[in-house]
């Protein structure tokens, strides 16, 4: 899909990957309706991308009625980018049932609901595309990440399953599936270190992949070196040696970074 000039809505535009993801579309002449809580941030980035017509529209998608008032919004949108989500990282224990529900609504029923209101409208015009951020997290489960993990494999089984739906339809549906990214996402943001010699990726690269899984209409874009794909293909096929390696030392560190890098109030 050509993104020339597509009308997109990208939510969690002001956190570094919505901001790399941002650029990265805006370079290739789409027209961003930027969406994230903070209307001067919001403001102040849309001014800054390349092209012209940029517009803002704050929601906060921890809200129960955020994503519907957002759909009705953006009528009209050609492209979604479904990039909003919390870091959901701490014990299941240490999660209150409100805290648990916010992980769920933005993390996964916002896509869902965003994705339900919005499709209609590209398969009538028989063009379209749904772009939904994941992670490896999606992939392989992970120490103090039971919730989080919850909601990216079940983004991920959305994404392919309703690929399978509306492809026949003319509406490309797609994954952008991050690894350990430095300067951004939940590691940096934690101020943690990923476990050695996993190595990481930049989050110029995951605006590469947005724009590559959008314009090539590809079912998934990983975004992450060699040995992290090797490890997301371990946890396939052998999901019980998976988490005894996770379960290890160098992943129980890695967990315990994140987790106590997000405070309960950011969950």
């Amino acid at each position: 899909m050509n993104l020339s000039g597509r009308k997109t809505l990208l939510t969690g535009a002001t956190g570094g990957l919505g901001r790399a993801i941002a650029q990265a579309m805006a370079e290739r002449g789409a027209v961003l309706s930027l969406s994230a809580r903070n209307r001067e941030a919001l403001e102040a980035m849309a001014a800054e991308l390349p092209g012209s017509g940029h517009s803002v529209l704050p929601a906060d998608l921890a809200e129960p009625d955020a994503a519907a008032r957002l759909a009705a919004e953006a009528a009209g949108t050609e492209i979604l980018v479904a990039n909003a989500g919390l870091p959901a990282a701490g014990r299941v224990e240490d999660f209150s049932s409100e805290q648990v529900k916010r992980a769920l609504r933005v993390n996964l029923e916002a896509p869902m609901l965003l994705a339900q209101a919005l499709y209609p409208a590209m398969v009538e015009a028989g063009a379209g595309h749904l772009l939904f951020v994941a992670s490896l997290s999606g992939k392989a489960a992970s120490p103090r990440s039971a919730i989080y993990n919850a909601t990216k494999f079940g983004l991920r089984g959305f994404s392919l399953g309703l690929r399978a739906d509306l492809v026949p339809k003319g509406v490309g549906v797609s994954l952008l599936t991050p690894g350990f990214i430095r300067e951004a996402g939940m590691f940096a943001d934690a101020g943690a270190k990923p476990p050695p010699g996993m190595g990481t990726a930049t989050p110029e690269q995951v605006g590469a992949g947005a724009v590559k899984a959008i314009e090539r209409d590809k079912v998934e874009v990983t975004v992450a070196p060699l040995q992290q794909r090797a490890g997301a293909h371990l946890a396939a096929i052998s999901p019980a040696l998976s988490v005894k390696v996770q379960s290890g030392s160098a992943g129980q560190k890695a967990a315990d970074a994140i987790a106590d890098g997000h405070p309960a109030d950011k969950r």
